[in-house]
């Protein structure tokens, strides 16, 4: 038997499908600022997750937010351009930015992130 090679471990690190997290508050118009990062292929896909409270510590003093989350599927090789991004469109002065490598996941969905955001 012949072993299959592992698509994702084959692919370019340049081309590796990631998630990156960030939020915004919920009163802004999350529905434009992901708009924009697809449109300028940016990202695939963006989720906009339900308001939701965070609790986190800001210049010393425990603070809470009611926020939304955002995922944003996209490339690694993006992942720089993303950074610059959000902080020029981002209203907060450190927005959360967190990146996740999609260790795997369905052949077709991952092609069709790689496709949405090819230059």
């Amino acid at each position: 038997m012949t072993a299959q090679a592992d698509p994702v471990a084959l692919e370019s690190p340049a081309s590796r499908v990631v998630v990156v997290l960030t939020t915004l508050p919920a009163d802004a118009d999350a529905g434009a600022f992901a708009e924009t990062l697809v449109r300028e292929r940016l990202a695939a896909c963006v989720s906009i997750g339900a308001e939701m409270t965070s609790v986190y510590t800001w210049k010393g003093t425990v603070e809470r937010a009611r926020e939304r989350q955002l995922l944003l599927k996209t490339v690694e090789r993006l992942v720089p351009v993303i950074k610059t991004r959000l902080a020029a469109l981002h209203p907060y002065d450190v927005p959360e930015l967190l990146v996740l490598e999609a260790a795997d996941g369905g052949e077709a969905y991952l092609a069709w992130v790689r496709e949405s955001t090819a230059g």
